[in-house]
């Protein structure tokens, strides 16, 4: 089982996560850790100049079918740092907690975004909600507000750090509890998480002003 496309399912989810970060995005677009192209389809229609890179063989086979008749998007199977070319937005839609040197990740990223572009970041919240699926799918750690807020920008800054899906932290915790043997989640619990609890919780974290959630959105601004 792949839990990529388990989670392709979550269209609610990702059409939240481009709602609260789209004002971000601009041509010469790289997305990275692009897995089967779930992000990426909510955005394809927006943005000029679409690069995505993979290092997972089957992943990059994936994309490069799904988009080989889209002249817009260009598919690498690289990392940021061995692209030699400048993006206005790089955009890491949960891929930091899967890299061990999750700091140097992000300061590699921010010297390949030309001035006045974002680093739009996505990761897992809260370690006390780290399970056998973080485990199972490679994630190093789930994150809190002051691992960014303690990084040395070099004169960058941070234009949106928040939590989201408080909700969803709700469910995460419970069946962290009451189903602690389970690796993948159930297409049913996806379901009922994305179609019918998130377009509660995007009511509720406005309610709440992000102050909890399961992920945090953090958007980096490159000043220099």
């Amino acid at each position: 089982m792949n839990y990529l496309d388990i989670f392709n399912d979550a269209k609610i989810w990702i059409k939240y996560v481009h709602f609260l970060s789209r004002k971000y995005y601009k041509n010469d677009f790289l997305e990275i850790g692009a897995g089967i192209g779930s992000f990426t389809d909510g955005y394809k229609k927006d943005i000029k100049n679409i690069f995505l890179t993979e290092i997972d063989e089957r992943n990059v086979n994936i994309l490069k079918t799904k988009y080989q008749d889209d002249p817009n998007i260009k598919v690498f199977n690289k990392k940021v740092v061995e692209i030699d070319k400048k993006f206005n937005t790089i955009a890491h839609y949960n891929v930091l907690e899967h890299i061990e040197d999750d700091v140097k990740e992000i300061y590699d990223c921010l010297d390949n975004i030309n001035k006045n572009g974002y680093l739009v970041i996505l990761v897992p919240a809260h370690n006390e909600l780290y399970s056998k699926l973080d485990k199972e799918v490679g994630h190093y750690k789930r994150y809190d507000k002051s691992f960014f807020q303690k990084l040395d920008l070099k004169g960058n800054s941070i234009v949106e750090l928040k939590y989201v899906d408080c909700l969803g932290y709700l469910l995460y915790y419970l069946n962290k509890m009451f189903f602690k043997n389970e690796t993948y989640p159930s297409k049913l619990k996806i379901f009922i998480w994305d179609k019918i609890i998130t377009p509660f919780t995007i009511v509720f974290d406005f309610l709440t002003a992000y102050k909890l959630g399961k992920n945090i959105l953090c958007v980096i601004k490159k000043n220099n």
